[in-house]
């Protein structure tokens, strides 16, 4: 049965969580609307991707740096609180399965470090999975902290079963294989890459996987970012482009079936069908008949990486 397919790509409120999740409200409510059932949004799109770490210089303004990393620690999802309640609801509401990037505040240890965070939200509106990205990249450490493969996993839902990387987690061929292995249909990339080498990468994966592949980041323009950002008009210009968004489908063959969806602050359409994803994998299973575990063989630490036991 195909399922409808809606990749948001509009702009959060960036370091404003509240107003961001009522944004995410109102394009699940818009894209329900339209019929679809699995929702997508990008990376850390609560409350909004730190753009900004690639325009700092290292060891530069640190007083500047200290106050947007303050703003963003406030803003913030701890998901042991009710800050999510209100996507909650709404995927109840609708009956749809939402995937979304935030950052995620450790709630239970240090309540300080950040983690780059994606989260599946089931059609009864509960929580199905986190998954912390791995490894973040490059100036992203100064931001996030690494997460462990407690949530590295696939999961089921009506659409089929779905995992989940986070921008270039993509490249980590090890990450990709511990989800290929669990028996993968659909497979989520938030990210805040674009452009033509990701979408090479985003074809050869669903070629590699048998699976569907659903990508996006956030297209995002200097003035959306809002006039109350410290150092504002210093860091961005107002009409430039700072992301493309770039939203994408591909098909299980590696065929592009829906956009990119390139400088539009919109939502994407799609329709996919789990059943192309097993039929796929007649020719090329590589965690089956083509995997040769008589030579190869991975092993993945699932056990949540926690900096202290109390007993």
């Amino acid at each position: 049965m195909p399922t409808k397919v809606a990749v948001i790509q509009k702009p959060p409120v960036l370091l404003d969580r509240d107003l961001t999740i009522a944004r995410a409200v109102q394009s699940i409510e818009e894209a329900a609307r339209e019929g679809a059932t699995l929702l997508v949004f990008p990376e850390a799109y609560i409350p909004g991707y730190p753009t900004w770490i690639w325009r700092l210089k290292p060891g530069g303004d640190m007083a500047l740096s200290n106050e947007l990393h303050a703003r963003l620690r406030q803003n913030a999802v701890d998901l042991r609180g009710k800050d999510l309640e209100p996507l909650y609801e709404v995927a109840g509401k609708h009956g749809v399965t939402v995937v979304i990037g935030l950052h995620e505040i450790d709630g239970g240890f240090s309540r300080t470090t950040l983690f780059n965070t994606v989260i599946v939200i089931g059609p009864d509106g509960k929580l199905l999975n986190r998954h912390r990205k791995l490894m973040p990249t490059n100036p992203e450490r100064m931001v996030w902290g690494m997460g462990d493969a407690s949530g590295l996993r696939v999961v089921d839902t009506p659409a089929g079963r779905l995992g989940c990387l986070i921008c270039w987690e993509s490249y980590m061929p090890l990450a990709r294989y511990a989800l290929y292995a669990q028996g993968m249909e659909i497979f989520v990339n938030p990210t805040w890459d674009n452009g033509e080498i990701c979408l090479a990468t985003l074809r050869h994966i669903a070629r590699e996987a048998g699976c569907w592949v659903i990508g996006t980041a956030t297209a995002f323009q200097g003035n959306d970012i809002p006039e109350d950002f410290p150092s504002r008009d210093q860091l961005f210009k107002s009409d430039e482009w700072i992301n493309n968004g770039d939203a994408v489908v591909i098909a299980p063959t590696g065929a592009v079936v829906a956009g990119p969806l390139t400088r539009e602050k919109g939502i994407l359409y799609a329709d996919i069908d789990a059943e192309a994803a097993r039929r796929a994998r007649r020719s090329l299973d590589v965690c089956g008949h083509y995997a040769r575990p008589d030579i190869f063989s991975l092993s993945v630490n699932r056990r949540a990486l926690e900096p202290v036991t109390f007993e």
